[in-house]
């Protein structure tokens, strides 16, 4: 034990304690935070729950849209920035067919069915334009240095965001109301809105699906041994293209499903609707730690929750008004710490001694 601790002293350079430093500083004002909002009693046991509620379905949602990030890091170790607008790409062509069911009636008519039709129309046109942009933009590069297809990727986000921009319009579109989501219901004596139970529910069945198929089938094997080593993978009868076309599937219909949830929650769509959500959720997979799918969910809710509670419980206690706008600061804030005290994210250091 002290020749370890001898062994990372000497290892310590003057730029690792200035960051050490400024990450305990970071934690030091949260903690002053946290101490002066509990202590001021700004809100009431039920305002904490709506938050941890709150913070769960949108954590669920970022989850969703994190392991489409994680699955095309893990296989091909590049940052697919324009998974963000393959989210935006579902949840605003699933608008126009919620739009049109609600404009017959059967929308609220028949709101699971509704549900459905919209969730699977975003999940095909998300995995549509997923397709393409592996094809055009990332097969030819795979064998490129890693600068090149980030780049490209960057290039395809704005491509994807602005030919949807010229097809739907630059417009903010509300998506309609389902009534049955509308409201309240109590689980477990806390009363929680219908909508966030809803996307909880969807979001973790989603998540336990994949996890399912990743570990227990043919196909999630095969992508476990491709993500492995694509050569070896090659030798062994895997086809590692078809693999690599699976996994953008796999991430680009969790995306859509991702924008229908965000849809209900937030009801407004628009082009540019994937950045912020998409960068939340990317950071989301760092946290968690990238390439790793339990990381990515885990990641996910981490940030939700941290995102909704963090301006009340740490901002107001410093005395900041206004603390809900500065919420995007609470979640990059919190990547900045974790990368400090543990830059392979939450689960990644487990994931890398099990490839060791």
């Amino acid at each position: 034990m002290i020749a370890k601790l001898k062994h990372y002293l000497e290892r310590l350079t003057f730029v690792d304690i200035v960051v050490q430093l400024f990450g305990w500083a970071i934690l030091l004002v949260a903690i002053i935070g946290v101490i002066g909002s509990l202590h001021n009693a700004y809100y009431t046991k039920e305002q904490w729950m709506d938050f941890v509620v709150f913070g769960i379905s949108q954590g669920g949602v970022y989850a969703l849209i994190a392991l489409g990030y994680t699955l095309v890091y893990g296989i091909l170790f590049m940052i697919n920035f324009a998974h963000g607008d393959i989210f935006m790409a579902g949840a605003f062509t699933g608008y126009f067919l919620a739009a049109k069911l609600d404009q017959y009636g059967f929308y609220n008519g028949h709101p699971i069915i509704s549900l459905l039709l919209v969730m699977l129309l975003a999940m095909t046109t998300s995995v549509v334009v997923a397709l393409i942009t592996e094809r055009v933009a990332y097969r030819p590069l795979r064998r490129a240095p890693r600068l090149v297809p980030l780049i490209t990727a960057i290039g395809a986000s704005f491509t994807i965001e602005y030919t949807f921009r010229g097809l739907y319009g630059s417009g903010v579109e509300a998506y309609p109301e389902l009534a049955i989501v509308a409201g309240k219901t109590s689980v477990l004596g806390v009363r929680i809105l219908k909508v966030h139970l809803l996307v909880i529910v969807v979001s973790i069945l989603m998540m336990a699906g994949l996890y399912f198929y990743v570990q227990y089938t043919k196909a999630g094997k095969a992508m476990r041994a491709v993500a492995e080593d694509k050569d070896v993978a090659a030798l062994m009868g895997v086809d590692v293209d078809r693999v690599i076309v699976n996994t953008f599937i796999l991430g680009a219909a969790l995306a859509g499903v991702a924008g229908v949830l965000y849809a209900l929650i937030f009801k407004q769509v628009h082009f540019f609707m994937g950045f912020i959500p998409g960068i939340k959720a990317f950071t989301a997979a760092v946290v968690g730690g990238i390439g790793n799918v339990p990381g990515a969910m885990l990641g996910g809710f981490f940030l939700g929750i941290f995102e909704s509670l963090g301006p009340g419980l740490i901002l107001e206690g410093l005395g900041i008004p206004a603390s809900y706008q500065l919420k995007d600061v609470i979640a990059f804030t919190l990547l900045v710490v974790v990368l400090i005290f543990r830059p392979t994210g939450i689960l990644g250091e487990r994931l890398s001694e099990e490839k060791v």
